[in-house]
């Protein structure tokens, strides 16, 4: 494995979760779900279909990453699912984590993304807040350790190429 930290990125409803969790049981090591780490108030916020700000991410982003960065030095690799939508919020992760870290981009189109949204009633993160969150993403630059894979994929498809990608076995498309 190239890199220790494993982030599954992307926005709401994109299967960051599904594949991330998928991901962790492969390689034997803990997954952890960066919407935990979101304090109160942001969690209010986003229930109330307000976004969240730069301000009201950056210590939810150092908290997933020193998380990820415990777990890799004491299980020696640890999968993540955080949104990471923005390039900054992918280096303040990287700096928190302070170990390599691997990003996997769910991609997918908005009218999926609104179905799965509106399919999982149970979550903070309402559908209303979908289109702020394809506006704030910046897909990873070819220097960032990213690959993008489509979301539509069939989650076991999508942990083979992820792992085939993170071994070295398969370039970035």
């Amino acid at each position: 494995m190239k890199a220790p930290a494993i982030v599954v990125m992307g926005v709401s409803g994109c299967g960051k979760s599904t594949l991330g969790a998928l991901l962790a049981r492969t390689l034997g090591c803990p997954f952890l779900e960066g919407d935990q780490f979101h304090d109160e108030a942001a969690v209010a916020k986003m229930r109330a279909g307000q976004p969240l700000s730069d301000e009201d991410r950056r210590p939810w982003l150092d908290r997933v990453g020193q998380a990820i960065g415990a777990a890799v030095r004491s299980d020696g690799v640890a999968v993540a699912a955080c949104s990471a939508l923005r390039r900054r919020y992918r280096d303040q992760l990287r700096e928190a984590i302070g170990v390599p870290a691997r990003f996997v981009l769910l991609d997918s189109g908005r009218d999926e993304l609104m179905r799965r949204l509106l399919n999982r009633p149970h979550h903070y993160m309402p559908a209303s807040l979908l289109d702020s969150q394809l506006a704030t993403l910046e897909r990873p630059d070819p220097d960032e350790a990213a690959i993008a894979l489509d979301a539509c994929a069939a989650p076991e498809q999508l942990r083979d190429t992820a792992l085939a990608w993170l071994r070295g076995e398969r370039e970035t498309p």
